[in-house]
């Protein structure tokens, strides 16, 4: 715990004390920590216990909102019904989506991603309900660039949403904010006070959601609208551990 920073433990002291608390979190590359084999991602273990925990404490909801598709975010996480889950950059919630899907375009962004991925080692197509997603951590860098910069051209002629993350970009054909989702949640759970962990580009739009009284933990290196910053998952787990301790030391 020590090794987490003075003011992040004086502010998540603060928010342990909120009437209603919201605590809510990535999932890769903050719960759990990247992996090459995007199949092979599981929680931190005392990450999820803690996160668990605090969703069973009096006043309190915890959630994962991800760009994971909810179903996969289910099986991957391995979360009780007590944790929300949010799915496909905050517009997937279980009862469905927050817009419409264009289907035909999604299949032509498809089509057009696995052709460029074809004869490039290592790249990769991931296909989710409302979007598709072109990985290369695992090409060449010279395949990755090439197909990077070939998804980018052919997207000039599609109508969706790109999001660049580490390795990837990622084509939404409906309009995703995991700030959006943040702000369901907060109004679903009447929450005074919410605490948000994340790692990548998508997770700005929460931090940009975050309101006083709010904390947003950003993990890893790179430019951030998060008012705090911690190194690596296994910061996450302590900060969450921290978070339960003092919360149930005031419920």
């Amino acid at each position: 715990m020590s090794d987490l920073p003075a003011d992040l433990l004086q502010v998540l002291s603060e928010a342990a004390g909120a009437t209603r608390l919201l605590v809510t979190s990535d999932f890769d590359g903050t719960l759990a920590p990247i992996v090459n084999n995007p199949g092979d991602a599981r929680p931190l273990a005392d990450a999820a216990d803690s996160l668990v925990a605090l969703s069973e404490c009096p006043d309190t909801a915890a959630a994962l909102i991800s760009g994971r598709a909810l179903t996969v975010l289910r099986e991957l996480s391995g979360m009780p019904s007590t944790v929300h889950l949010v799915g496909s950059h905050g517009a997937e919630f279980t009862s469905g989506f927050t817009h419409d899907i264009d289907r035909d375009l999604l299949d032509r962004i498809t089509a057009e991603l696995n052709a460029i991925a074809a004869d490039r080692p290592g790249v990769t197509v991931e296909t989710k309900p409302a979007s598709v997603a072109l990985h290369v951590r695992n090409a060449s860098a010279d395949d990755a660039e090439a197909a990077l910069a070939a998804a980018r051209d052919a997207s000039t002629a599609w109508a969706a949403q790109l999001t660049e993350g580490k390795a990837v970009l990622e084509f939404a054909v409906i309009q995703t904010d995991k700030g959006e989702a943040v702000d369901i949640l907060r109004d679903q759970e009447n929450a005074s006070a919410v605490v948000f962990f994340g790692d990548d580009v998508t997770d700005e739009k929460a931090f940009r959601r975050m309101r006083d009284g709010d904390v947003g933990v950003k993990v890893g290196p790179g430019d951030t609208l998060a008012a705090y910053r911690v190194r690596t998952p296994e910061d996450v787990a302590a900060a969450l551990r921290y978070l339960l301790e003092t919360r149930r030391a005031r419920c």
